[in-house]
């Protein structure tokens, strides 16, 4: 989120820059297939437990950053040209990917790769920044499942948008509690001021559900997956005297 409130004109030059000459040169360079990775940030600002939302439901648009501009711009794009050149265009809508190998500081990382890295450096009893009350909800998708996701999407006939994310909802507080029971460790937060973003983004899964897909990777999963290979990378860091 940081980077994303932070680097609008990037974000909103360099991504569209990204996604028009791909899709231009796939298409006239006579690509089949082509997959374009969209995001949830599409949809609107939403309460928690709100009815959860159709890709269609997406229209009209109301997106809360630039980013989320963007990628439905982009995804109008993939969709055109799809059209006009007979491209099999597949579009995948994530919610939050997390897991080992991913980025994991810098502040372009993921909320559960930043409360992994931020518990890793704390000692137990320690207590961690949060922006914010720690309230907002969101769904985080491990990357095994996204990536089979993706798979399944590509193999199939279905056009348009498809969401793709794990069907469980956790606030900020619960994702640290998460992290913290992984790691074996009493972790407090503070909230202190800092983008947030939107309180919830409800979507349906019905369409990626259709043709056989299921997260298999509950959070609690994912974390002890995801928790071990990040707190290797702070040891590492903090060993060489790096700054977190």
């Amino acid at each position: 989120m940081g980077f994303i409130h932070s680097a609008e004109t990037e974000i909103m030059h360099n991504n569209v820059l990204i996604n028009v000459h791909m899709t231009h040169a796939s298409a006239t360079l006579g690509v089949k297939r082509y997959f374009y990775s969209s995001s949830a940030c599409v949809y609107r600002d939403m309460k928690p437990g709100e009815p959860e939302m159709t890709e269609e439901q997406a229209i009209p648009a109301h997106p809360d950053n630039e980013y989320g501009w963007e990628k439905f711009y982009s995804e109008r794009v993939a969709m055109a040209y799809g059209r006009r050149y007979g491209m099999a265009v597949r579009i995948a809508r994530f919610q939050n990917c997390y897991g080992p190998e991913g980025t994991w500081h810098g502040g372009r990382e993921k909320a559960p790769a930043a409360m992994c890295r931020k518990v890793a450096a704390a000692k137990d009893g320690d207590t961690i920044e949060i922006w914010g009350d720690g309230s907002a909800v969101r769904s985080y998708t491990y990357v095994d499942d996204m990536v089979d996701g993706i798979r399944r999407l590509m193999d199939s006939g279905m056009e348009g948008p498809v969401n793709i994310g794990c069907p469980q909802y956790y606030t900020v507080k619960e994702l640290v509690d998460v992290v913290a029971a992984v790691a074996r460790k009493r972790i407090s937060t503070r909230s202190i001021p800092g983008p947030v973003g939107v309180m919830s983004r409800n979507f349906s899964n019905s369409k990626i559900y259709s043709i056989g897909w299921q997260s298999r990777f509950d959070l609690k999963d994912g974390i002890a997956l995801t928790y071990p290979w990040i707190a290797k990378q702070v040891r590492k860091a903090l060993k060489a005297g790096e700054s977190l």
